[in-house]
This record gives C-alpha cells, sequence and structure tokens, in this order.
C-alpha cells in the first residue's frame, strides 16, 4: 500500500518535501490545520487543493483540522496584491463563517 507522501505526489499534490517530514509521518500520526478566511459566502477553486490534503491526511490516519478564522477577514489581508482587501463588517464576517 502506498504512503501518504507517495498519493499526494502521484495525484500531483506535492511539489517538494523535506526528508524530515518522510521521517516524522513514519514515526506516527500528525495533526496538521488549514485556515480560511470568511471573506465569502463560499470557498472558491482555490480552496479545494488544501480540502482534499486535509481529506488525505484523515484517510491516512493523521488528523486534520480545518478552521474557518475572523480575524483576517476583520482586519484584511492583501496575499501581495496591491490594495488592501476591504474589511468586512463583523456580522458579515459571522454570516460568512456560517455559510
Amino acid at each position: 500500500m502506498p504512503d501518504l507522501l507517495e498519493t499526494l505526489a502521484a495525484r500531483g499534490l506535492l511539489q517538494d518535501v523535506t526528508a524530515d517530514l518522510a521521517q516524522r509521518l513514519q514515526k506516527g500520526p500528525l495533526t496538521a490545520y488549514v485556515g480560511f478566511d470568511p471573506t465569502s459566502d463560499s470557498l472558491h477553486v482555490g480552496s479545494l487543493v488544501p480540502v482534499i490534503g486535509a481529506a488525505w491526511l484523515q484517510r491516512f490516519g493523521h488528523t486534520p483540522i480545518v478552521l474557518i478564522g475572523g480575524g483576517t477577514g476583520m482586519v484584511g489581508d492583501p496575499s501581495g496584491k496591491r490594495s488592501e482587501r476591504p474589511v468586512l463588517p463583523l456580522d458579515q464576517i459571522d454570516r460568512n463563517a456560517q455559510a
């Protein structure tokens, strides 16, 4: 049976992996997280890769934690863009997170 890294690589979900990670995965289950900002009432297609990664982690016995964070939704996060993301009202962030 292939291991997690082989499976992810075969599906084109990995580019670079350190030997340390491969060794650590052999020692036992890991806990890993991925976070999403509630800047919309839905995720976009770019969010699919980390969701798929979290699902594969779980299939291989690891514990994925998926977070919906309000902090960057409140303060904005330009993510390398030339302009800041508009700051959303708290009630909008709450509605988006619930969606």
